[in-house]
């Protein structure tokens, strides 16, 4: 028998992060709306510090941080459903006590240096691999590293890279052999800002703020390399893939939200005598979306459980993330409907979501990449139909 419910525990922990972003973080929504209606930025950093201190007293760190670094270490099916009650508010809050997963893969002393004080929030990273020519097609990275004696100079422009604004170091992918390419010739490097490279913000339609990031001459110590020279690729291709399934998950949670903005409206709006919600195109547009929610519910958690469970999660995770990023566009798009001018208005935070979810369709894989990589995986045998418990 396949047994679908959570332990107690994870019904506690679950109950635990809707009680803490429903009291501490949605109650900040009004104050990031005004804010951003005026021109300035929706909350000073501080207020999140200060949430995440907050949350770390009640024992909320690192949720999928391993516990000899301090963390929680839940799992992949708890994460999932922690990014689901967090994504219910369009409040940027993540617990703290998190660090990328590949700094995992850093030496001792770059551990101590770099991955340690990222997880305890005293340092900030950002992972710079996509440029102006290699966006889905990241084997096209033209960013340079050359060996200068005891150190390598990195030549090269990043692009959109979340975090690069306020990151400290930045995890950059470089080219060390162009012969090889992507197929052994591309190195991970660790980089502090006072080494020499510079940001610029790119603005965008959403309140997502990625970076452009040059490199001009940037020497970095040999020593700050991760893993081995030519190995870089395999880093970020494990970087990309390994929290895929908690972008969908995010969506759930903002789509979960939006949808009940739907039903309690639709009850009280009434047209021509009657509630909206009398009417069938009202509540057919409800039906489906709550389908299209369940359904990523479902793909998402299977995801998460093959990560969990060390099985290939790669298929399963481009599956939820193509079906999640399409869900939550189309219910969007339906609550705001259903809302009508109200909706479309700054006054709620409905036509916000329209610009953020549309994100969802583009960064960390692409729509049309996701396609890709399903249509191939079972076009070359990678994955088969039917292929549920193995």
């Amino acid at each position: 028998m396949v047994d679908f419910s959570l332990s107690t525990e994870e019904r506690q922990i679950r109950d635990t992060v809707r009680t803490f972003v429903d009291r501490e973080v949605v109650p900040l929504e009004p104050e990031v709306l005004r804010n951003e209606r005026a021109g300035r930025p929706g909350l000073d950093p501080g207020v999140l510090t200060e949430l995440r201190a907050k949350a770390r007293k009640a024992g909320f760190w690192g949720v999928n941080t391993p516990e000899e670094y301090g963390g929680m270490n839940l799992g992949a099916v708890m994460a999932a459903i922690v990014a689901m009650e967090t994504g219910r508010t369009f409040v940027p809050f993540s617990f703290g006590g998190t660090a990328d997963n590949i700094l995992y893969f850093a030496n001792e002393e770059q551990k101590q240096r770099y991955l340690i004080p990222t997880i305890e929030g005293e340092r900030r990273s950002c992972f710079a691999i996509t440029e102006p020519g290699a966006g889905s097609d990241a084997r096209n990275i033209r960013t340079r590293a050359v060996r200068d004696g005891g150190d390598w100079v990195i030549n090269g422009e990043k692009v959109f890279i979340t975090g690069g604004n306020e990151a400290d170091f930045v995890m950059v992918f470089a080219v060390t052999d162009p012969d090889k390419g992507a197929n052994g010739g591309v190195t991970c490097f660790l980089a502090d800002r006072d080494m020499g490279w510079k940001s610029e913000p790119i603005p965008t339609m959403g309140q997502w703020g990625p970076a452009s990031l040059v490199f001009d001459d940037v020497r970095v110590p040999a020593a700050n390399l991760v893993g081995e020279v030519g190995r870089g690729f395999e880093l970020a291709m494990r970087w990309i893939g390994q929290g895929r399934y908690l972008i969908p998950a995010r969506a759930i949670g903002s789509a979960e939200r939006m949808l009940r903005m739907a039903i309690d409206y639709a009850r009280i709006r009434h047209s021509m005598g009657r509630p909206i919600a009398d009417y069938q195109a009202i509540q057919w547009q409800i039906a489906d979306s709550q389908v299209e929610i369940e359904s990523t519910k479902w793909l998402t958690l299977y995801a998460a459980w093959r990560v969990e469970t060390g099985l290939d999660a790669r298929h399963a995770s481009s599956i939820a993330k193509l079906h999640g990023a399409l869900m939550a566009n189309q219910v969007v798009d339906r609550v705001l409907q259903i809302h009508g001018g109200m909706g479309y208005t700054k006054e709620l935070p409905i036509e916000r979501w329209y610009r953020e979810l549309r994100l969802l369709r583009i960064f960390e894989g692409t729509d049309e990449i996701q396609r890709r990589t399903i249509a191939r995986n079972l076009l070359k045998g990678h994955a088969r139909l039917g292929g549920i418990g193995e």
